[in-house]
């Protein structure tokens, strides 16, 4: 089991360049499949989840080159199958994509029930609902879901609720059915434009993703071409809340501070200084913050993705402030070990009420998911002493080299195996 050791107390000041999203790289790596001609894709993060994804459509047949850390050439002229295997997939949430691309390449899809962080209920009743309404028989059966369709025909679907997933899944499936299609209610998120954007440039026909009513004229088949990822706006709003958590100065780069604004609105409520240029932010937090309310929403709201990290910096802010989470039941798991450093929340139903303390204190603690694992990692470079955090395999999944990105900003913090003797893994 690997681990973070942090070494706490000093601002973070610099500048860091953030990667491809994580959550965009994933769907446009599952659709790239439905092009029987190549695809080159750009700024692919190199995190956990991207590379085992990259693995899993690997083994039903599609051809896949690492160009390099960033980029890949996939083609899906190969695919032998539509039967994901359960052992390459488990880990990862994003499973579900491969039910929307591989049902608009072949017909038919067989995929493991997802895997991933346990945040909360994440229910895929919207996915079946909508290629249900486009003509697919849908079922699960010993924990797989089997879809398969003679012909997908457009259809006309009003999600119940805003889910990002299945806005992507169903938008996947439908560019290949004949007819035209309109989702209601869509999830408007940049990576789900992104993911429109990738599919138009194989040659679909979608429009208007990034509002609520995405309109969809299927197309018989896909080209190839060559795509970049968009930025990955919740590794940019982690290191924007470094800033503020360590009373530090970081510039962040390859961003779109568009994507950024509830996160950037929030910071400059509690007192950061924020500038926005073209393609980077910098936060600036030269004194102590202030309290604040914040409540998670869907894209263009504040990000469920951003609130353990917010969680962290009004730990540290004068006053009590007031979290409430909105899109997932267990997202305040981490909370237990923000109090084992001297944070003071209480947590009631959804809803967390933070009292300002002046100061956190290194602890030996663990990370429960992928955002809280980040957000326990810049608990341990505010605090004062000495930090350990377990279970950085949640972290590995979604942060690309990130213990390197932050020493560059002057942190003090190393990974290590849990198994070594702990003498030799002090920090001096």
């Amino acid at each position: 089991m690997e681990q973070y050791i942090v070494k706490g107390g000093n601002p973070l000041v610099g500048e860091v360049e953030v990667s491809g999203a994580k959550n965009a790289a994933l769907p446009i790596i599952a659709a790239a499949v439905m092009s029987d001609q190549p695809v080159t894709l750009e700024n692919i993060p190199d995190v956990n989840d991207v590379n085992v994804l990259l693995e899993s459509i690997a083994k039903i047949g599609a051809h896949v080159e690492r160009v390099d850390r960033h980029t890949v050439k996939i083609c899906g002229a190969t695919i032998t199958g539509c039967s994901v295997d359960y052992e390459s997939i488990k880990r990862i949430r994003a499973s579900y994509y491969l039910l929307g691309a591989l049902l608009g390449k072949c017909n038919n899809a067989s995929v493991p029930l997802p895997g991933g962080c346990d945040i909360g209920s994440r229910p895929i009743d919207q996915h079946l609902k909508g290629f249900e309404a486009i003509g697919v028989d849908v079922s699960i059966k010993y924990g797989t879901i089997n879809a398969s369709c003679h012909h997908m025909r457009g259809a006309h679907i009003f999600m119940d609720i805003v889910s990002v997933g299945a806005t992507i899944n169903v938008m996947m499936a439908a560019s290949r059915a004949v007819g035209r299609t309109i989702i209601e209610n869509a999830a408007k998120e940049p990576h789900v434009v992104d993911v429109a954007n990738f599919l138009n440039s194989m040659g679909a026909n979608i429009k208007g993703a990034g509002t609520d009513i995405i309109r969809i004229v299927g197309v018989p088949s896909f080209h190839g071409c060559t795509y970049t990822i968009v930025p990955d706006m919740i590794e940019a709003g982690t290191f924007m809340m470094a800033a503020a958590a360590t009373k530090g100065d970081i510039i962040v780069r390859n961003v779109i501070p568009k994507h950024l604004e509830a996160t950037t609105a929030k910071l400059i409520e509690i007192g950061c200084e924020v500038e926005e240029f073209d393609s980077a932010v910098r936060v600036v937090a030269s004194k102590r913050l202030k309290r604040t309310h914040v409540k998670t929403q869907p894209y263009p709201g504040f990000p469920t993705d951003m609130q353990p990290q917010m969680c962290v910096v009004l730990a540290l802010a004068n006053g009590t402030s007031v979290i409430t989470e909105s899109i997932f039941e267990n997202r305040f798991r981490y909370v237990d070990e923000l109090a084992r450093m001297g944070a003071k929340i209480k947590v009631e139903g959804n809803t967390a009420i933070i009292e300002g303390v002046g100061s956190l204190t290194g602890a030996r603690i663990s990370s429960p998911d992928l955002r809280a694992g980040a957000a326990l990692v810049i608990a341990g470079l505010a605090a004062q002493g000495e930090t350990v955090i377990d279970d950085i395999v949640y972290i590995l999944r979604g942060y690309e080299r990130f213990e390197e990105k932050l020493s560059g900003l002057g942190a003090t913090i190393r990974r290590a195996d849990s198994e070594e003797s702990e003498a030799k893994l002090h920090i001096v």
